[in-house]
Formats: C-alpha cells, sequence, structure tokens
C-alpha cells in the first residue's frame, strides 16, 4: 500500500507532528494537574466512601442490609440516635443540663473506646465523642440547652452553601466526589447527561441540608428544646438514608459500568443482605460523620 491515508489524502507532517507535539503538551498538563490535585482528589474520593458511594456502583443490590451496611451497621446507627435521644430524655424527665449533657458525652464516649478497643480508625473513633463533647461544652458554658444543637445547624449552613456554590459555578460536588471515586477525575462534565445528574443530585442534598435549617432554625430562636431535640433525630438518619438510596440509583444510572478504585466491577461484589451487613459497617461511614 502506497503512504496515503484511507480518504487518499497524502499527510502532511508538519500538521501530523504539530499534532503529536499538541498530545505530548497536553498529556504533561494533564499529569502536573493531576499531580498537583491529587490530594483534594484524594479526599473527594475519601469523602464518597465514607458516605457510602462505594456501594452504589459495587453491584451489590440496593437492600435493607446494603444500606444498613453503608450507614455504619447497628453500631452505626447507635451511635448517631442514642446520646442525642439520652439528652432529650434525661432533660425532659429531670430537668438538669449538666446530668442530661454528662451522660449524653459518656455515651459517646463508651462508643469511642469500643471503637478504639476494636483498633477502628482513630479518626472515626474520637470525632462523634469531640463534636458531642463540643456541643455539650457550649451549652454549659452558656447556660442553654438549646446551644447544644448549635453545632450541628452551623455544620449544616457549612455543608449547604457549599453544595450551593458548587452547583451554582458548575463544579457540583458530589460529581467531583464520585468521579474521583470511580477514577474518572473531572472528565464526565463533558458528557451533559452526568453533568446535569451530577447537578441535580447536588441539588437534592442542598435541599435536605435547607430543610433541616428550615424546620430546626426557628425552634432554636423559639427555645422550643424539645421539639428541637426531636426534629433533630427525625431528620437525621430518617432523612439521610433515603436520600443515600436514591443517589446510589442515580448513580448507578449514569455511571454504569464503573466500579470504584480498587473495588470489584459493577455486576461482580456479592449482594449484601441483613445478615452480612454489619461486616461492612468498618469500610462504610458511621452516621456521626455525616452531618445531622
Amino acid at each position: 500500500m502506497s503512504g496515503t491515508e484511507p480518504n487518499g489524502m497524502e499527510p502532511n507532517g508538519t500538521e501530523l507532528n504539530g499534532a503529536l507535539s499538541d498530545d505530548r503538551d497536553r498529556g504533561a498538563r494533564d499529569a502536573y494537574g493531576s499531580a498537583a490535585s491529587a490530594p483534594l482528589a484524594d479526599s473527594l474520593a475519601e469523602a464518597a466512601r465514607r458516605a457510602g458511594f462505594a456501594q452504589a456502583v459495587s453491584g451489590e443490590r440496593v437492600t435493607g442490609g446494603a444500606v444498613l451496611g453503608a450507614i455504619g451497621g447497628v453500631r452505626g446507627i447507635l451511635e448517631a440516635v442514642l446520646p442525642g435521644f439520652v439528652f432529650l430524655l434525661l432533660f425532659t424527665l429531670t430537668p438538669s443540663l449538666p446530668l442530661a449533657l454528662g451522660v449524653s458525652v459518656g455515651v459517646a464516649a463508651v462508643f469511642s473506646i469500643i471503637r478504639i478497643i476494636q483498633k477502628g480508625p482513630f479518626t472515626q473513633a474520637i470525632g462523634g465523642l469531640v463534636a458531642v463533647a463540643a456541643s455539650a461544652a457550649l451549652a454549659l458554658v452558656t447556660g442553654r440547652a438549646e446551644n447544644n444543637f448549635i453545632l450541628g445547624l452551623i455544620t449544616n449552613v457549612a455543608y449547604g452553601v457549599a453544595l450551593l456554590i458548587s452547583v451554582l459555578v458548575r463544579w457540583p460536588l458530589i460529581g467531583l466526589a464520585v468521579g474521583f471515586l470511580l477514577g474518572e477525575g473531572t472528565a464526565w462534565r463533558a458528557d451533559r447527561r452526568k453533568f446535569r445528574a451530577m447537578q441535580g443530585l447536588t441539588l437534592v442534598w442542598v435541599a435536605m441540608f435547607a430543610a433541616r435549617l428550615a424546620v430546626q432554625v426557628p425552634l432554636y430562636l423559639a427555645g422550643n428544646l424539645e421539639l428541637l431535640a426531636t426534629f433533630k433525630l427525625v431528620m437525621g438518619l430518617p432523612l439521610y438514608a433515603p436520600l443515600l438510596v436514591l443517589s446510589w440509583l442515580i448513580v448507578r444510572a449514569v455511571f454504569p459500568g464503573a466500579r470504584p478504585l480498587g473495588g470489584s466491577p459493577a455486576g461482580t461484589a456479592r449482594s449484601t443482605d441483613a445478615s452480612s451487613a454489619p461486616s461492612t459497617a468498618t469500610s462504610s461511614a458511621k452516621p456521626s460523620d455525616t452531618p445531622s
């Protein structure tokens, strides 16, 4: 065969060399950008794992057991719910603010000690305790029981505003976290279907934080502690778990066949039932890692 291209045109050596040079330059820029953004990419991917998004593309069926494992199993639920429930119960019955706060912090400390003894990740073991203790200290110093919830409200504001800004600047954080988790980086932004799905999904998470604030901030300002504590519990896991399932379904639909880095291809993982859920809890998020 001659040196012509299939369309009969002679290859232009100058253009070919220029294209190769451009490719090399683009590759160098991509490599530099990847190296420069590696810590951010790792952080976003880890955030996606801790939120349970790895299960979305692991091939597991969306079952109660899978969701239970993703939110930390039965122990994870108790860690998220019990300190707040104990505080509400004791303060309603006594009402002694130091007693209610002290027992609440003590319950959180027990869970942290158990995690440390079982050699769980130190940050997960201590994170929930620090949050509970800091909130309790703020309530004791100010003498206002409702200030036990102020840090949670601030956290919801921070997450909601950050996610909303990411949508407005067209870099949705949920999409970035999922993209780095799957090894796609930011390539998904070039796919209109994926981009719109991640914009919409991020807005749904914004709506969750906004709903919490819309209900709880007026109760905080009114000093209605009983309702504030009740709605904090009701709008915690019961709101987070269904949204996590919805997120799984959307991610699985727009990233078909994808798999998390270091994970199994979608469709090959063993499905998780309720009896096996606790075994997945150690690698999934525990609810105290998520704003409530």
